[in-house]
């Protein structure tokens, strides 16, 4: 189990003291998180941390899963990529199928809490079902620029019953909803499996492994299979890079129960990356254990993040606390973290050459790459770590239920 007393000597002691400060006037309160995977996905992996700490400090916090069938993960999937700016053809059969799941859901779910926190939009429409008797917020963690404006239009005919929205950028906000709008930064745990200190010995035990070679220098992208993080441009950077530098891309994913084009973006990136593979020039390794992730994030020379949309990007974060020079794109809620040219290097989305120019950078400068990552750390220390976002989240309870 998680305390928030194992953070001491991570973050300075006045930290870890404003969160029990901040705690006292929610003692004893019931919050409950509802979101649509356990497993899979920053935002599982922040609330299995944040649920935990919430209790901790004296909060009755819970975590409900939402159950639906594949035909619902297929339709949400669709409004995620619509959200950020895909297109979709928002029939009324997909609208009663959401809808349906969702008041199906709620037969089963009660929530007789003091607050209720809905993560993104697979869950959102739920709040129609209840009679509601508390304080509903809406924690939104994709990238909301230029969403489709009819699928926006219908979520938003919900949103209008929540009392507050969080964004993971003011970029996200939205002037058409009338609904109190907040930034708040997603998190890390650095105690975590995926983001602990390991030996040497037991980092090359995992790299072996998964088949990874350790005999030249390792390109990373850390991610889901997923268009919006842009793979096939990844492996044309790649190809760029080793014109110029001897070395490997290796392709770590995760798949998500609530993301059904999974493996059919892997079969498209494979055929892409071709005799590659077959050279070991470029692997694919499944990242469903998080020594392992830990382990490949460590060992890379470089992590790169070729998105074209992101809420956040937790991979970067991870990365950057690792002291692994990173290569991103200049999206989301990425140049939150990262100062260009300081602890990282930032670069257009469709900058192929870009990309490549900085990764060789690195790869031929050691000393220069040291140096990013040792401000890596501490930017991440400062900013980017869970006990940061239990004071936010405290904070906003505080703010929204007890004044």
């Amino acid at each position: 189990m998680i305390r928030l007393e194992d953070f001491r000597h991570i973050v300075p002691d006045t930290r870890l003291a404003e969160i029990y400060s901040r705690a006292k006037k929610l003692y004893g309160k019931h919050i409950v998180h509802i979101n649509a995977t356990y497993q899979g996905g920053g935002v599982a992996e922040i609330l299995y941390s944040l649920v935990q700490l919430m209790n901790d400090v004296g909060i009755n916090a819970g975590w409900r899963i939402l159950h639906g069938s594949q035909e619902f993960f297929e339709i949400t999937k669709s409004f995620h990529n619509a959200l950020q700016g895909a297109k979709l053809n928002l029939s009324e059969k997909k609208k009663q199928t959401y809808l349906h799941v969702n008041d199906n859901f709620s037969r089963f779910t009660h929530l007789h809490h003091d607050c209720v926190i809905v993560h993104d939009p697979q869950p959102l429409s739920m709040i129609r079902a209840y009679r509601k008797i508390q304080p509903w917020i809406w924690r939104c963690h994709i990238d909301l620029t230029k969403p489709h404006n009819e699928l926006w239009d219908f979520l938003k005919g919900f949103l209008l019953k929540y009392d507050e929205v969080v964004m993971s950028s003011e970029k996200y906000f939205k002037e058409d909803l009338p609904v109190d709008q907040r930034l708040m930064f997603p998190a890390i745990n650095p105690l975590s499996e995926k983001n602990k200190d390991i030996s040497e010995k037991r980092m090359l035990e995992h790299i072996k492994k998964a088949g990874i070679p350790t005999d030249k220098p390792v390109i990373t992208q850390v991610s889901r299979l997923d268009p919006w993080k842009d793979p096939e441009g990844v492996i044309d950077v790649f190809k760029m890079v080793k014109e110029k530098v001897d070395c490997r891309l290796v392709f770590c994913y995760n798949v998500a129960s609530d993301d059904p084009e999974g493996l059919q973006m892997y079969r498209k990136v494979q055929r892409k990356a071709n005799k590659l593979i077959n050279t070991k020039d470029i692997v694919f390794v499944v990242g469903n254990n998080e020594t392992l992730v830990n382990s490949i994030q460590r060992f890379s020379s470089v992590i790169i993040q070729k998105s074209t949309r992101e809420g956040f990007c937790l991979c970067v974060t991870e990365a950057l606390w690792k002291g692994t020079p990173v290569v991103a794109s200049n999206v989301g809620g990425i140049p939150y973290q990262i100062d260009d040219g300081r602890n990282g290097f930032l670069v257009e989305p469709l900058d192929n050459k870009g990309f490549a120019e900085r990764i060789i950078q690195i790869l031929q400068n050691p000393d220069e790459a040291r140096a990013i990552g040792e401000k890596a750390i501490e930017k991440v220390r400062k900013e980017f770590l869970i006990t940061r976002l239990l004071s936010d989240y405290l904070d906003m309870l505080n703010s929204i239920m007890t004044n």
